[in-house]
């Protein structure tokens, strides 16, 4: 079999091949995996499937994906009518309402297309809360001098003028449903902000002025994110907090952010692909699979679910993010590598590892032995390749759920590991409709945590040298969840981030969470056979024997 007969192959049993880390990955049709022929023929084959999908001379079929209509508006256009609009239905008056919201205009309008499934849920937070706004983000940066700060704002503005979502306005008054509007021009604020060294340490008051619990983004005007910065005469420095909204960027776009940034900084901006569409996500949210499908696949996972996992009790999924501590373990580089064989020999991702574990921690936490948790799903894995390489709020939280009784170790671990691979399937289902498919009644959370496992890649040397003479200081993550757990996937190692709220940080849990993750891992390989209800890795271990926990000192927010 010739290397294109294996491709015709793969394509007639929906197989796809994907390269993440300079390792191949195949997915798609569990069944046609388990075929020895399949098999064998990927791995003699694997160096050439690897430089074809390098080089570009091969793409994972779209197959399942739908039409993306074409955007009706043309540059140079000064009347929007309803015909324009491919992606929403909307009368003349309504059109007219957006538009009058824009800085210049019909003329400075790109798009106009509904929100994606967890923007909507981001969108409820920021419209409900008091004050501040618990998804606008900081990242902190210290400059050596005026003109690396001044290059570094004009690498964003570049990014901003490539990627439409960063374009983006969120409006709502008036509306039907919630609509973003695409302007074709949008300024990066860069604002100096007067502090006084006598006043306290110039970073702090800067984080301070613009800290989440009293401060909030306009998401009814483009940009959303913004730059802020201040003289630090004691440090010689300036130092700058950069402000986002969540609605517009998530963890994997701020690493495209990052690159992009560098490429620009080194002045091979040229080299960087054709940015892609948000609204291509945005189609393949709305117009993909529909609501039937997914309430069936949720009402079989959910169905006979009636209470809601709640570890230490907590029910509040609506706070404002400002009482939240973070906690931060890189994992020992044995239990890595420990994790990632015990992976390969059950034949399983990670991914499907850590979640596992996530669900004894909680079935531990709150007494439930069929545990349900969000997991936050990166949204890319149903729009082809160039979704790596797209801006904009791509991930989504949906249920998962793990039966902790009635099996081994092995068939649980397994067993999640399928169920996680058919959740992707329905990435795009709003949260809200997998909530009405248990038989946990509203306004009851059916659950109150949270898993972010997400891959990350180190800073590359490309990145350090462009960013000479700037420091990345800190960022800040915020959750309404009382309770997260992410895990960095670094292609070899792990870091373990908790979100906690106070309750939890009293509760001497953060201090002794990494004990939990160490010994649900590790006895896998020893107890496999062993019913999953009978292992000690169930049992929270005491704070004696636990790990270290970095905190780091600026990221830790005080309520």
């Amino acid at each position: 079999m010739s290397v294109i007969e294996l491709l015709a192959t793969l394509k007639a049993k929906d197989i796809q091949l994907a390269l993440r880390d300079e390792q191949l990955i195949v997915q798609g049709n569990r069944q046609a995996l388990t075929e020895p022929a399949v098999i064998a023929q990927l791995r003699e084959y694997k160096p050439v499937l690897i430089e074809m999908i390098r080089s570009g001379q091969y793409s994972a079929p779209k197959s399942g994906q739908v039409e993306v209509p074409v955007n009706g508006i043309l540059p140079g256009c000064t009347r929007i009518t309803p015909s324009m609009l491919t992606l929403v239905q909307l009368d003349q008056e309504a059109i007219d309402r957006l538009v009058a919201s824009v800085p210049g205009g019909a003329a400075n309008v790109q798009d106009i297309y509904p929100l994606a499934p967890l923007q909507e849920g981001i969108l409820y937070h920021h419209a409900s809360a008091g004050q501040g706004d618990p998804y606008v983000m900081q990242a902190h940066f210290a400059f050596d001098h005026r003109p690396r700060l001044e290059a570094f704002a004009q690498a964003l503005q570049a990014v901003i003028e490539r990627h439409d979502i960063l374009r983006t306005a969120v409006l709502w008054e008036g509306l039907e449903t919630p609509l973003q509007v695409v302007w074709r021009q949008a300024t990066l604020a860069l604002q100096e902000v007067p502090l006084a060294p006598a006043d306290g340490d110039i970073l702090e008051q800067l984080h301070q002025r613009f800290d989440a619990r009293h401060y909030r983004l306009d998401v009814t005007q483009a940009p959303l994110i913004r730059l802020a910065y201040a003289e630090d005469p004691a440090n010689q420095r300036l130092v700058a907090v950069l402000l986002f909204h969540h609605m517009a960027l998530d963890h994997s776009a701020l690493d495209v952010v990052r690159q992009e940034m560098c490429a620009l900084l080194l002045g091979q901006g040229h080299l960087l692909g054709p940015a892609v569409p948000f609204r291509n996500y945005v189609a393949q949210a709305r117009l993909g699979m529909g609501e039937e499908e997914h309430e069936a696949f949720f009402r079989q996972m959910l169905g006979d679910i009636d209470e809601p996992t709640l570890p230490f009790g907590l029910h509040d999924v609506q706070g404002d993010g400002s009482a939240i501590d973070e906690f931060s373990l890189p994992l020992d580089p044995q239990l890595c590598q420990g994790l990632r064989a015990q992976a390969r020999q059950l034949g399983v991702s990670a991914a499907s590892l850590f979640h596992s574990a996530w669900a004894q921690v909680l079935g531990a936490l709150s007494g439930k032995r069929k545990v349900v948790f969000g997991t936050v799903l990166m949204g890319r894995m149903q729009g082809g390749g160039d979704n790596d390489r797209a801006l904009g709020m791509f991930i989504n939280t949906l249920p998962f759920r793990v039966d902790l009784d009635g099996c081994t170790v092995q068939d649980g671990v397994k067993a999640a590991h399928a169920r996680l691979t058919t959740l992707l399937r329905h990435e795009h289902a709003p949260l809200a409709l997998a909530q009405r498919c248990s038989g946990v009644s509203a306004p009851a959370p059916l659950f109150s945590s949270l898993l972010n496992y997400r891959h990350s890649a180190p800073a590359s040397g490309n990145l350090i040298t462009a960013w000479q003479g700037i420091s990345s200081l800190n960022s800040e993550e915020r959750t309404n969840y009382p309770l997260t757990m992410s895990v960095d996937d670094l292609g070899q190692g792990f870091v373990l981030t908790l979100l906690a709220c106070r309750e939890v940080t009293r509760s001497g849990f953060a201090t002794t969470c990494a004990v939990p993750w160490k010994t649900s891992c590790t006895p896998w390989n020893r107890h496999r056979s062993r019913p999953w209800s009978k292992c000690r890795c169930c049992r929270l271990p005491s704070a004696s024997s636990c790990w270290p926990l970095t905190r780091p000192g600026s990221t830790t927010r005080k309520g």
